[in-house]
């Protein structure tokens, strides 16, 4: 009888996957992948988004209203 082969870490490929970190197999891997979603290198596919009618805001975050 065969046995299956332990899935391997997501993130490297290399080496098994470990039941603490799954579906990763160390904490580093886990972070490598969380920073790569975090810079945007990953992306999900999907339709463009345009922005609403008189949203002439520059996309900076800050409202044009201060009064403050």
């Amino acid at each position: 009888m065969v046995t299956p082969e332990p899935p391997l870490c997501v993130f490297c490929r290399r080496h098994p996957v470990d039941p603490a970190w799954r579906p990763f197999c160390s904490e580093r891997c886990k972070v490598q992948d969380l920073a790569r979603w975090a810079d945007g290198a990953y992306r999900v596919p999907g339709e463009p988004v345009s922005q609403p009618p008189g949203d002439d805001n520059d996309d900076n975050g800050e409202s044009e209203k201060s009064d403050l």
